[in-house]
C-alpha cells in the first residue's frame, strides 16, 4: 500500500465514525500522508453576535482538518494541544477552507499548521496542533511504514 492509499483509507475509516465534522457541514476536500484539506460553509446559525461566523466553528473546522492529517498513517492519533488565531472575519454564505500541513513528526509527537482561508484566499485563521500517537490503528493493517 502506498502512503498516499493508506491516507485514503485512513480518511475513509475516520469518515465512516465522524458524526461531527459532516454534521456541521465540512467536507474533506483532499488528504495526503501529513495533509488535509477540508471546508464548510458558514450557515446562518453559526454566526454570533457580530454577525459573524463564530470563532468555535472556525476552531472546529481546523481541528477537523488537523485530526484527519495527523490521522494519514494509520496510526490512531489524538490532539494534545490546541492554538488559534484570529486574522479576519468569516461572514455568512462564505466558503472558508483549512489547510492542515505537517510540520513535525518524530516518534509519538507530531506539530500541524492550520490555515484557515476565505472565499477570496484571505487569511482567516492560523491554527497550531500536537498530536500523541495512542495505541490502535484507523483500519486493520500490519504496523505502517513510518
Amino acid at each position: 500500500m502506498t502512503p498516499q492509499q493508506r491516507a485514503e483509507k485512513s480518511a475513509a475509516a475516520m469518515l465512516a465514525q465522524d458524526v461531527a465534522s459532516p454534521g456541521m457541514g465540512m467536507t474533506l476536500d483532499s488528504i495526503s500522508p501529513g495533509g488535509a484539506k477540508m471546508s464548510m460553509e458558514v450557515a446562518p446559525h453559526m454566526l454570533n453576535g457580530h454577525r459573524i461566523c463564530h470563532g468555535g466553528f472556525i476552531f472546529a473546522l481546523a481541528d477537523s482538518a488537523f485530526a484527519f492529517a495527523c490521522n494519514s498513517y494509520n496510526q490512531a492519533t489524538v490532539a494534545q494541544q490546541n492554538q488559534i488565531t484570529y486574522l479576519a472575519p468569516a461572514q455568512l454564505g462564505e466558503r472558508m477552507t483549512a489547510t492542515a500541513t505537517e510540520v513535525s513528526r518524530s516518534g509519538r509527537s507530531g506539530v500541524y499548521d492550520v490555515r484557515v482561508t476565505g472565499a477570496d484566499g484571505r487569511s482567516i485563521a492560523l491554527f497550531r496542533g500536537l498530536c500523541r500517537t495512542i495505541k490502535g490503528q484507523n483500519f486493520p493493517e500490519e504496523e505502517p511504514t513510518p
